[in-house]
């Protein structure tokens, strides 16, 4: 028989057939899509404040994963991860971590700061690998050391252009590379993930509601169904694309996840600079402008390691072995 060697071992994606694919694409497109448009949806929900919105969040998105979970009666995990203090605790952190994220995003939006939220998700990817040097020891190539200078420079250019450090996108990148670097360690699924850390952010904003509404101060029932309906809505804006990125993520390589994530940054530039009207004085510009050539660099070298891996593994040549032989896995 034929031993296959273990680094030419096909993962889950590479056995799909061209229409999964196609569907995982969709998925994809959907998810960063979404992504990339909420910011057109913030702005429906006032009079209420970002921390209203960013409760109601919290609270309709466990509602609405409940239902999800319930549905496909998916809840071995739950029972798993309460036996499990560090792993809960883990979840916890996650928690905190997105609540900050959330909440700054939502504000910015709503406070006129779109193309800045943006520009958080654009260096998302560097400030990801910075922690992977500074926190887990990771050795990078030298193009990747060249895109990580590329990107401290956007932002000295940046915070000259505004005056202050960008502080919105400084949060908002480093909150969600935290969280992403958390999440890792956690090792849920994306749907029992959001279930785990909104069940713990859910007392919390429900009682911030409830005072709230004691204080005279909600909008939820002051300012008719609609408005409600829309609060309420926060779940599905939440969870659905998150359900189309799971299914993504199982159909399609991370090379293409790792491409399509740039689309959602994308679609919220554009959101600031020709739907909200956004001031883009020339030193923004330049800023983004060293912004996009670092993960340009990323890309590229990502894409290029990607292909030499491939080749690598159709190289190796298989070994021909008598039937009887016993196969050791762990030699190629």
């Amino acid at each position: 028989m034929r031993a296959r060697p273990v680094c030419a071992k096909e993962g889950p994606v590479s056995g799909k057939s061209q229409g999964e694919r196609r569907t995982g694409l969709l998925n994809g497109f959907a998810a960063y899509g979404m992504w990339g448009l909420v910011p057109l949806f913030w702005p429906l929900l006032k009079p209420a404040g970002a921390v209203e919105i960013l409760a109601h969040r919290m609270a309709w998105s466990l509602v609405f994963v409940g239902v999800a979970l319930a549905f496909v009666r998916r809840w071995a995990w739950a029972g798993e991860l309460i036996r499990q203090p560090r792993r809960l605790a883990l979840v916890a952190v996650a928690a905190a971590v997105i609540t900050v994220n959330w909440g700054v995003y939502i504000w910015s939006v709503n406070s006129g700061h779109v193309v800045e939220a943006s520009l958080g998700y654009f260096i998302n990817p560097l400030v990801t690998i910075a922690m992977g040097v500074l926190l887990l020891k990771e050795r990078l190539r030298p193009v990747q050391w060249a895109a990580v200078g590329v990107g401290f420079a956007a932002v000295i250019v940046l915070t000259v252009g505004y005056g202050r450090p960008p502080w919105i996108s400084l949060t908002l990148a480093f909150s969600f590379a935290t969280y992403g670097l958390v999440k890792k360690k956690v090792n849920l699924g994306g749907v029992e993930s959001l279930a785990a850390e909104t069940a713990i952010q859910f007392l919390p904003a429900v009682g911030y509601l409830v005072w709230l509404t004691a204080q005279g101060e909600s909008t939820f029932s002051a300012q008719g169904p609609g408005h409600a309906a829309l609060l309420a809505a926060t779940g599905v804006v939440t969870a659905l694309p998150l359900v189309c990125f799971g299914a993504a993520a199982i159909r399609v390589p991370l090379s293409t996840l790792g491409l399509l994530q740039y689309l959602a940054p994308v679609f919220q530039f554009l959101l600031g600079v020709l739907y909200f009207h956004e001031a883009m004085p020339a030193e923004r510009w330049a800023g983004f402008a060293l912004v996009w050539l670092a993960l340009t660099l990323l890309t590229a070298d990502a894409w290029r390691s990607a292909r030499r891996s491939r080749a690598a593994e159709f190289s190796v040549p298989r070994v021909e072995q008598p039937a009887s032989a016993v196969v050791d896995a762990r030699v190629p």
